[in-house]
């Protein structure tokens, strides 16, 4: 068998999320069923990052085992199956072992916060008209590259065996317009970035003092936490392998 990885980037509105789920469009669906039309044969593939509904990618994979090499050309032949808001980005021969999921040595998502109306946003990043405190918003922030156990910060119904995660980065950053959270971490529990960026919200909205956020940190307790922002204003922006990675 030849393994591959399949970069992808996509538009999450109207897609069910990343992972294949029974009577909903999603990420690996697309790309199993333009795969599979391509190959005239099914196809399975093993995700890298799952993102939830709604939920945007500039940079997500998978991995995928055939019987016989691909051919130069493939991307194109595959981009021309795939709906508009889906894109293969490249395809690449690995080692055997190489795993997307496992392999992967960190992953950075951005949440993209608008204040001053605009359509164009309206799908790509939250509205919300409200005078922030951007300076207690990055020290949160900063505080959340601090800590190591985001028990609070996840969804309780999340199936995992531990709450740690390693942040490498954790900040606030003005990009014209737009406020984003961005974050960087070796791991990601479902509905962390989500829940960390709607609380990080209330902080500087003079709803949560630092006091508290900060405790929601230490103790663990999700009393407080803000899940309520929605999917789109997401994104995952980066997956790194490290250097050299696809040269083995």
């Amino acid at each position: 068998m030849i393994r591959y990885f399949i970069e992808v980037r996509y538009l999450g509105t109207g897609l069910a999320g990343f992972q294949i789920q029974e009577n909903a469009v999603t990420v690996q669906e697309e790309v199993e069923k333009a795969m599979g039309i391509y190959l005239r044969g099914r196809v399975h593939l093993t995700g890298s990052s799952r993102t939830d509904a709604g939920v945007h990618a500039l940079q997500n994979y998978f991995h995928v085992d055939l019987e016989e090499a691909l051919p130069e050309g493939c991307t194109y032949n595959f981009n021309s199956l795939l709906p508009a808001g889906i894109a293969v980005l490249s395809v690449r021969r690995v080692r055997a072992d190489a795993h997307c999921r496992f392999d992967a040595l960190w992953r950075q998502y951005g949440y993209r916060v608008y204040r001053k109306k605009d359509p164009f946003l309206r799908d790509r990043a939250y509205y919300y008209p409200y005078r922030l405190d951007e300076e207690k918003m990055e020290e949160a922030a900063a505080l959340v590259e601090s800590q190591e156990e985001f028990s609070a910060f996840t969804k309780r119904n999340a199936q995992v065996s531990n709450f740690r995660c390693v942040i490498m980065e954790s900040r606030w950053q003005r990009e014209q317009e737009q406020m984003v959270y961005r974050v960087r971490s070796n791991r990601f529990l479902r509905g962390m970035v989500r829940g960390l960026a709607g609380t990080m919200l209330q902080v500087g909205r003079g709803r949560m003092s630092m006091d508290a956020f900060r405790q929601l940190l230490k103790d663990g307790e999700q009393s407080g936490v803000d899940f309520s922002v929605p999917g789109f204003g997401l994104c995952l922006e980066r997956v790194e392998f490290g250097e050299g990675y696809f040269d083995r």
